[in-house]
């Protein structure tokens, strides 16, 4: 009690200093660097941009994208605006008349189409009642309406495309190897994309659809390659991580077949037994691979992605680099064509 009492009598105390002394807080001038590359400098110590951003590098392009986002929304909001009001069909009309006669007049949702939403979500039946309903109709209207009006600047800008002069940020990009981890499409393709995944991870699971989708777009323009990452509180994620790579060690074939059998069956496949019967299934000689795991052979393997995804930023899974540009979470596909075509391109 009497320890609490000093401490909360010191903070006081310093609490009442920092009053009485009027500005306590740091001088900082902020003005331009005297050379390049520079964040801040005290006196004699300087700090750089690199210093400044290593660590960081991911949380700060997830801002700059906000920002980005919002910008690219107004402007594209703004094009709507004065491309209505420039159509010679528009007689006085507001830009939400004319949305409603020209834009968007085919959007309808159908009951069948509302039946359909339900099901894809999984919505129980106890919670469907007519203002239910309502809703669903409402946001598939507002979803159609956005496919529309898309539909439609893109109609008005393909013989002119916009110009956006608006800075989009670039993806953070870390130097990464393949090294001796497996993968999948030409050794020499212009892309590669390096997955730190784990297999009792959900969200993994996903990524590992993902990628599927990404092979069957790209073929061997794209190489994919498969890195170990298994967090903590994951009990057989360790084990699982060893038996992908016992499966490599008979063939890359064999670890892709277990890889999807595993993410597949996150539930049953990657208890102990469950791994010797993923293994069987999927082809793997049982002797030589039970042989493998119980040594734990490629244990010093899966320690060493993690501490080489540990030093270029991996937080969490699944995290991709794509040409080394960073991808965190289970992204649409839609995200990685963007970047991937852009790689292509160059």
């Amino acid at each position: 009690m009497k320890a609490s009492s000093s401490l909360f009598l010191l903070f006081l105390l310093i609490s009442f200093a920092a009053c009485s002394q009027g500005n306590s807080k740091p001088s900082y001038l902020f003005k331009q660097a005297p050379k390049e590359g520079i964040a801040a400098k005290a006196g004699d110590i300087e700090i750089t941009n690199a210093e400044v951003m290593n660590g960081i590098e991911s949380e700060v392009f997830e801002q700059e994208s906000k920002a980005f986002e919002v910008k690219f929304n107004k402007l594209r909001a703004i094009l709507l605006e004065k491309l209505v009001q420039k159509d010679p069909r528009n007689k006085g009309l507001s830009n939400d008349e004319f949305l409603s006669k020209y834009i968007a007049k085919d959007v309808k949702i159908s009951e069948k189409e509302i039946e359909a939403f339900i099901k894809d979500q999984n919505i129980p039946a106890e919670h469907i009642n007519p203002q239910v309903r309502e809703k669903i109709k409402s946001y598939l209207e507002i979803e159609r309406k956005k496919e529309a009006v898309d539909k439609w600047l893109a109609e008005q800008t393909s013989k002119s495309p916009v110009e956006v002069y608006i800075s989009k940020p670039r993806r953070p990009t870390f130097p990464i190897e393949v090294g001796n981890a497996p993968f999948a499409g030409d050794k020499g393709a212009k892309v590669t994309i390096v997955e730190f995944s784990d297999f009792q991870c959900p969200f993994c699971a996903k990524g590992a659809d993902l990628l599927k989708k990404v092979k069957e777009k790209y073929g061997n323009k794209v190489k994919v390659s498969f890195k170990q990452f298994p967090l903590p509180f994951h009990n057989h994620a360790e084990q699982a991580a060893i038996a992908s790579l016992c499966a490599n060690e008979q063939s890359s074939d064999l670890f892709w077949k277990m890889h999807y059998e595993m993410f597949a069956n996150q539930e049953t496949a990657l208890d102990p037994e469950g791994l010797k019967k993923s293994a069987k299934k999927v082809g793997a000689k049982p002797d030589v691979f039970e042989k493998c795991l119980s040594e734990n052979k490629y244990l010093s393997q899966v320690k060493a992605d993690m501490e080489e995804g540990k030093k270029i930023g991996v937080k969490s899974t699944p995290t991709f680099f794509v040409n080394g540009q960073l991808v965190s979470g289970a992204q649409p596909l839609e995200v990685f064509a963007e970047i991937i075509d852009e790689e292509l391109a160059r």
